[in-house]
């Protein structure tokens, strides 16, 4: 199962995968959701929401499958102990283990923990950064999995086809 982060969905809807150019895209998120292979988390939906565009508009019209909740106390849990790496780690600066405390990212992976479902970001794993805290950082840390969007979509053997303008 592959848990999907906020910046999959942004970025594929502001660069390469947009609505209108790929809509195949969108269709196999919704057919791999149905399937049980690919969801995301009710976090991740609240900071797409924040926004008025086509992508929130998609996901507050169409989407709430796709979104499971994170209210459970085992998530709860290994959210808290994930929390408590973060602010014990003297690697990143406090504002870095501020904002990591206020994103989906750290719910993101107690999810996947929980579940062992693999994460998906396009974030990468990042050693020596003390700005930010990175969601690979975290998933190795606590023995989760991660892939970018396009080995998530290799690994589930989706496939776009061009057909001509008629």
């Amino acid at each position: 199962m592959f848990v999907l982060d906020t910046n999959v969905f942004v970025e594929a809807n502001s660069r390469y995968y947009t609505q209108s150019l790929c809509p195949g895209f969108w269709e196999c998120l919704v057919h791999y959701c149905a399937e049980g292979h690919v969801l995301s988390i009710d976090r991740v939906r609240s900071e797409i929401l924040v926004k008025s565009d086509d992508l929130a508009d998609w996901i507050d019209q169409t989407q709430a499958d796709l979104f499971v909740p994170t209210a459970d106390p085992l998530i709860i849990d290994a959210f808290r102990e994930m929390m408590d790496w973060v602010q014990r780690n003297q690697q990143f600066q406090q504002q870095a283990k501020e904002e990591f405390a206020s994103v989906a990212d750290g719910w993101l992976a107690a999810y996947a923990r929980v579940h062992r479902a693999v994460v998906v970001t396009h974030e990468a794993f990042r050693p020596e950064t003390k700005k930010r805290v990175p969601l690979p950082n975290v998933c190795r840390q606590f023995g989760v999995e991660w892939r970018d969007t396009f080995q998530m979509l290799s690994e589930l053997n989706v496939h776009f086809h061009w057909e001509p303008p008629a």
